[in-house]
């Protein structure tokens, strides 16, 4: 899945996604564990997936920050 793709959910449907690949990651890892890993290029898929996930997570968590914060007019320092 893109980034482009996971930028369109709702956070609510990222940490479902977000847990639907932490298990195929523990799946793939025990099935490589016991001697059955079928598709060893799947092991670096979902690791990015998850890397992919979870940095739009971090992006719409410092907007919505941002927006609560407001605008910075400049002013301070």
């Amino acid at each position: 899945m893109s980034a482009k793709e996971f930028r369109q959910k709702t956070p609510a449907d990222l940490q479902k996604e977000l847990l639907g690949m932490r298990r195929e990651q523990f799946n793939l890892r025990m099935a490589r564990a016991t001697g059955q890993a079928t598709k060893p290029d799947q092991f670096s898929k979902v690791r990015r997936n998850i890397a992919r996930l979870k940095t739009v997570m971090g992006e719409q968590r410092r907007a919505a920050a941002t927006a609560q914060k407001g605008p910075d007019l400049g002013k301070g320092k």
